[in-house]
């Protein structure tokens, strides 16, 4: 039996005065009602009914119990509604976490579309090269390069990527054309900083699996730091396409070795949002999960 069942039936019994109309209400007998309330009364050590064949009479106990009890009760159907509200319409504080670039440049132009859709919401993100921890640190949704590892976390493929090599057009004139992955060794090369290893990039094309070491003299743990260096003309920065994609298209960049597969860690990318696990998904996550579907270019639906 719930002790918070048998309070809220001895508080129906009284208003509805009688066992019966509180168990229609209830979908109960009556001598289960009349049972859990005695239950009641045994814990608490006090009458606070006297039963009549027509009628239920408050004890003096039963009174002063059913004053302080009735104002908890009613907070308690407050939070209820509440809680069903936020499940119902997205509203609260939504807590993202994303990669710098990705949230620089994807998320952030997103925003207050978003927020205009969803004007009882407050978004807070968070950016920063390493990943979150999302229990500890109360966030709603991380957006991950790569999918994450096997775990106690939901995770949702929003878009496919791959890394690719480019240049801007002052830094090739001149220079000699990179027409496989070893021409690279005679280039500036701008490279992402991941520890204090050599960096080695991988290339995957009809030659096979090639690895090479690049010795870069500019090096950042930061992908818009290597966009800006190769738009400034200083080197062949390796990125990810959809941070490029607009220089691309109005040629402030080139892409070099079209053909080849290039990656600095692993081939599968794509961006990932990774979510904890919920028998019900909250609403302000899924209304977020369903517009980045919406929004984004070349997103994965489904």
């Amino acid at each position: 039996m719930s002790r918070l069942q048998a309070m809220e039936l001895f508080a129906a019994a009284v208003r509805e005065g009688s066992f019966s109309a509180a168990g229609r209400r209830a979908g109960l007998s009556p001598a289960s009602v009349s049972r859990q309330v005695a239950a009641l009364e045994a814990g608490l050590g006090t009458q606070l009914l006297n039963r009549t064949s027509r009628s239920l009479v408050l004890t003096e106990a039963g009174r002063e119990y059913l004053a302080r009890l009735e104002p908890i009760l009613q907070d308690i159907a407050a939070a209820e509604a509440a809680a069903a509200a936020l499940q119902a319409t997205p509203r609260g504080t939504l807590r993202l976490h994303s990669r710098t670039m990705f949230g620089l440049r994807l998320v952030t132009p997103l925003l207050p579309a978003f927020q205009a859709r969803y004007p009882e919401l407050r978004v807070e993100l968070r950016l920063a090269e390493r990943p979150a921890r999302l229990a500890e640190e109360e966030i709603d949704i991380e957006l991950r390069i790569g999918a994450p590892p096997a775990g106690p976390l939901m995770q949702r493929l929003l878009l496919r990527s791959e890394r690719i090599l480019v240049a801007s057009p002052g830094y090739l004139d001149g220079r000699p054309a990179v027409r496989q992955p070893r021409d690279l060794l005679a280039q500036e090369c701008l490279t992402y900083w991941l520890g204090p290893d050599e960096v080695t990039w991988r290339f995957l094309g009809a030659g096979g699996l090639q690895e090479l070491r690049i010795a870069a003299r500019l090096t950042a743990n930061n992908g818009e730091v290597l966009r800006q260096l190769a738009l400034a003309g200083h080197g062949i920065a390796l990125l990810d396409d959809y941070t490029v994609r607009d220089e691309l298209a109005a040629g402030r960049l080139l892409r070099l070795l079209p053909d080849w597969r290039v990656t600095n860690s692993e081939f599968d990318q794509g961006i990932h949002a990774v979510f904890r696990q919920a028998a019900l998904l909250p609403a302000k996550t899924r209304a977020f999960l369903d517009f980045l579907v919406e929004a984004l270019p070349g997103a994965v639906s489904g």
